[in-house]
């Protein structure tokens, strides 16, 4: 197959292989690893395959991406800008959205290779025609583009090339192209941006990140709630959030939730918006955030209660990840009575509201009512008790019901609640006391698919890791687990046959 390929491979070179041929070079080359082929590839024949891409012919075009994507694989990355520049160069002019990604894509590589990126930087025309790719109509093409540029910054001398040069008014230049285009760019900024200190610094210089937030806080709604969404990525690093802080980006976030009461086109950025604070209370501190920020909890708790599906979503969601950490879930317990109805609420949506919303409730009490080993107190536990025991009048058989039933996503949700509080006393004590949940539990016939078999192995998992299953279930059940436990998700009892004389 070697010997095939590299024939085939020369066959291309003089350019007078016929599609068939090159059909048959891409099959040769799936079985041969480019590592093999290296010694035999020349430039001559890598020029020669870029160069049947100048034809007007879908299939042959689609051979040679193909084949070309196998090749450059086997060479190093220096070696492919040193000496395929001008084929690299032509390929972001392509006509076909194949051959420009190949060649982003080979810009990528070249990028990460400490040897070869000073190439790339000293190829203006080859950087700013990826930047005009960012407003290439298909999405895959701007994408890979983004991917390519985030890469390049990623030094401080990429970074010198993005910003402290021409490319600057280039990609100004492609923000104007459209509404869409222009958030692309955003997204790219954001990306570079959240890498380090020093790459926000350069973004925020450019002006482009004080050019997000001016239309984050601006008037037009459907832009905030497009904004929003990248301002939060910006959040994620603790030096974007100290950015956002600084510039004052978080007050007036908070302040546009405070008079979001009398806009009646609220509900479009409303969502965003107390997403954005959820999330900053989780990795900075729930309590510092909620004291700080009161709105916030204030509009969660409102949107909860709410008749609108979307806002009890956002908020569900919200209250989930807030819940997701001890200090979150304090918070939520000083609100009392509050949250406790809140609670039996949730519980009521989690047997009653459209899938989509019963499975963001199941993962948000999921959420909630999980407690590490190391973390359960007297107190905490007694609080978890108390918010299971408000979801609903019998909340341990509102959740085996939901886990009978035929839909594999909520059955799933409903076996992720019973793992949350799967090692906590109060619940073992429940289970067992649950007419036939035990034997629910160790039954393998009732998970029909590959996600219902791997949620119950987490709940047996969890089960038998808890250091007080074996008091508080007996040995009888708790040796029932381990088996479990120890034969594995998928495990299948073998049933043996008696072959009968005269029997069919």
């Amino acid at each position: 197959m070697e010997e095939a390929a590299a024939e085939l491979l020369e066959r291309a070179a003089r350019r007078d292989a016929a599609l068939e041929e090159l059909r048959a070079l891409r099959v040769a080359l799936q079985a041969v690893p480019p590592a093999a082929l290296r010694a035999r590839l020349g430039a001559h024949h890598l020029e020669a395959l870029f160069g049947l891409l100048g034809v007007n012919d879908r299939e042959q075009v689609s051979a040679c991406v193909s084949i070309l994507e196998r090749l450059l694989q086997a060479l190093d990355p220096l070696y492919v800008i040193q000496n395929l520049r001008e084929e690299l160069q032509k390929g972001l002019f392509h006509p076909d959205d194949s051959v420009k990604i190949l060649t982003m894509s080979q810009v990528g590589r070249i990028v990460e290779d400490s040897a070869a990126v000073t190439e790339i930087l000293h190829s203006p025309e080859l950087l700013r025609q990826i930047i005009n790719c960012i407003g290439g109509e298909k999405i895959a093409v701007a994408k890979e583009a983004i991917k390519s540029l985030s890469r390049v910054a990623q030094s401080q001398e990429g970074l010198q090339a993005l910003f402290g040069s021409s490319l600057l008014s280039d990609l100004r230049n492609v923000m104007a192209t459209s509404d869409v285009v222009r958030y692309r760019v955003y997204e790219l900024i954001v990306e570079i941006s959240s890498v380090s200190a020093e790459s926000l610094n350069y973004c925020a210089d450019s002006g482009l990140i004080p050019e997000l937030i001016g239309e984050l806080t601006g008037e037009d709604v459907l832009v905030r709630a497009t904004c929003i969404e990248m301002v939060s990525s910006l959040a994620h690093t603790p030096h974007g959030r100290q950015y956002l802080a600084q510039q004052g980006v978080t007050d007036k976030i908070s302040n546009i939730i405070l008079g979001a009461e009398s806009d009646p086109f609220s509900s479009f950025y409303l969502p965003g918006f107390v997403k954005f604070f959820g999330n900053l209370a989780v990795v900075d501190s729930p309590q510092q955030i909620c004291e700080r920020y009161p709105v916030f909890m204030e509009k969660v708790f409102e949107m909860a209660e709410s008749q609108d599906p979307t806002m009890v979503g956002v908020a569900v969601d919200t209250l989930g990840i807030l819940g997701s950490n001890v200090e979150g879930k304090q918070v939520l317990q000083k609100t009392r009575s509050r949250f406790q109805n809140l609670l039996s609420k949730i519980g009521h949506q989690a047997k009653n509201a459209p899938t989509e919303l019963r499975l963001r409730c199941l993962d948000a009490i999921s959420s909630l009512l999980y407690l590490p080993p190391e973390q359960q107190t007297e107190d905490l536990l007694r609080m978890t008790e108390s918010w299971f025991t408000s979801l609903s009048s019998q909340p341990l058989e509102l959740f085996r019901s939901i886990s009978t039933q035929p839909f594999p996503d909520l059955h799933c949700g409903a076996l992720r609640v019973f793992t949350a509080i799967a090692n906590q006393p109060w619940a073992q004590k429940l289970m067992l006391n649950s007419p036939g949940f035990v034997e629910y539990v160790v039954d393998r016939s009732v998970e029909p698919d590959k996600a219902s078999k791997d949620a119950k192995y987490e709940l047996v998992k969890a089960l038998v890791n808890s250091k007080t299953i074996a008091e508080i279930f007996g040995n009888q059940y708790y040796l029932r687990l381990r088996a479990y436990l120890h034969e594995g998700p998928y495990y299948v009892k073998a049933v043996s046959a008696t072959a009968v004389e005269g029997a069919e």
